[in-house]
């Protein structure tokens, strides 16, 4: 199989942050789709691709190498300048619930070690997209 572009690399992210916990949830589907319309990383994604780029990815994720082949391919499609916005976007499906299961953590730790990701950034993303998703109540 090919390796995935950048784009494909952080939906993939995104996917395997969510199916973590073998719980894909609509709220985390929705936060996806969100990314992926708003962020400007994906301004020239064709976000018909979305679905068909997911399912490719739950696909791989059922192949011999599974989550460590995925993360691996991400890892060589992802240029140096796109892994902390890669963490965000995983961390983004990740909070969005407002909970962060074990699985997700874990996930999350797998990603930051493949992407060589520093501390600060890594509590800097992750502050931040707590902040942005609390609420009132």
């Amino acid at each position: 199989m090919p390796s995935p572009s950048p784009h494909e690399a952080l939906i993939y992210l995104m996917v395997i942050t969510s199916a973590s916990d073998r719980d894909m949830t609509d709220v985390e589907l929705a936060r996806i789709g969100d990314v992926v319309r708003s962020w400007p990383v994906f301004e020239d994604f064709k976000q018909d691709r979305l679905v068909p780029v997911a399912q490719a990815c739950q696909k791989l994720l059922h192949e011999k190498d599974g989550l460590e082949g995925v993360l691996a391919q991400v890892g060589e499609a992802l240029p140096e300048r796109l892994r902390d916005t890669a963490y965000a976007a995983a961390f983004e499906v990740a909070a969005v619930d407002l909970e962060m299961r074990l699985e997700e953590v874990r996930v999350l730790q797998l990603i930051r070690r493949e992407l060589d990701l520093d501390t600060l950034t890594v509590a800097a993303i992750g502050r931040a997209a707590k902040a942005r998703l609390r609420t009132l109540t």
